[in-house]
């Protein structure tokens, strides 16, 4: 026999934890689309219990996509017999923007399907704490820039594109960001490093992507024509990166050493990052505050023309110095 108290305390508790979940039972007479809620789904859609639902009506809080989307899996359903489990986003009466996860069964009855049901879970606390975790791994906490993370999955993702080539890869290193720290500490350092992003993001606003790849090292991935491009994107990068922090004792230069390299396709993103990094520290020993460019491979840029020469001493119209094993470092 039914222990009938014991079932109906079974039962509230099962409501309760149901509510507390924002979890709500759905269900969909499929002969006259007549829909049936509990209280918990009237309250993810903002509306009063027992308001009378039409779904033609109800199906207008999903955004667009989210209605072609569960107009897809749905009738798919109903035409197999397979259930399905579907995140979309709703707007609701009271517009305010929500993600449900819908999770459906189908019954059928002498071969046809007659009834659709299931539940609908109010998932937006999950899908934002998801988004910020998304973000924390795409971007960097402190300049906002984007991470190593996502940068090095980008990098190695055009390295093995064809016609990649027509993109460059550019480390900086900040010059004197060091002496921010002895001197003036952390704090101004993470400041020192939150201006520098922003320097990177004007002084190249045509980038595929900015990253900030360690403590005070930058990568940047942007489209480039010729080694004429190459060494102006270059040159914006060293000018953007030369700036004075002021302290009531001295004034403290922040420059930049910047080394690059073009993408190609037929090389591997470790070499290329290699070739980058090479002439980047070619450029710190040679007095930092300038660029230097990883030697061209002539295909790259066949119909490129090279800048042109003021002087006998090979320096370019800009102030960009031509070293003698076809790199370039900045006289800027």
């Amino acid at each position: 026999m039914i222990d009938f108290e014991n079932f109906v305390h079974l039962r509230e508790h099962f409501d309760r934890a149901f509510k507390a979940a924002r979890i709500g039972v759905w269900e969909c007479n499929l002969a006259d689309q007549t829909l049936k809620w509990t209280d918990t789904v009237y309250e993810i859609f903002d509306l009063a219990p027992q308001t009378w639902l039409v779904r033609d009506e109800i199906v207008k809080f999903y955004t667009p996509e989210a209605r072609r989307q569960l107009d897809e899996v749905r009738d798919r359903a109903i035409r197999t017999g397979e259930g399905f489990s579907l995140d979309v986003q709703i707007v609701t009466a009271k517009g305010n923007r929500r993600w449900i996860r819908i999770t459906a069964c189908v019954e059928f009855a002498k071969g046809t399907a007659v009834r659709i049901f299931g539940i609908k879970q109010d998932i937006t606390a999950e899908k934002a704490k998801l988004d910020q975790l998304r973000h924390l791994a795409e971007y960097d906490a402190l300049t906002g820039l984007t991470s190593r993370t996502r940068f090095e999955s980008f990098f190695n993702e055009i390295c093995g594109t064809a016609g990649c080539w027509t993109r460059a890869l550019f480390l900086a290193d900040l010059d004197g960001f060091k002496s921010v720290n002895d001197t003036l500490g952390h704090q101004a350092g993470d400041d020192c490093l939150k201006a520098a992003g922003q320097r990177l993001t004007r002084a190249v606003p045509a980038a595929d992507m900015i990253a900030r790849i360690g403590g005070d090292e930058f990568a940047i991935i942007h489209p480039c024509s010729s080694a004429e491009d190459l060494a102006r994107i270059a040159a914006s990068l060293v000018k953007g990166m030369n700036w004075t922090i002021a302290t009531p004792t001295r004034d403290l230069r922040i420059a930049a050493s910047v080394g690059a390299t073009v993408i190609v396709p037929d090389q591997s993103p470790k070499a290329t990052f290699a070739k980058a990094d090479h002439v980047l520290y070619e450029a710190k020993s040679a007095g930092r505050n300038g660029f230097r460019i990883a030697s061209l491979s002539r295909p790259a840029f066949e119909l490129a023309p090279m800048p042109f020469y003021e002087n006998e001493n090979r320096l370019p119209v800009g102030g960009v110095r031509i070293a003698t094993d076809c790199g370039l470092i900045s006289g800027l």
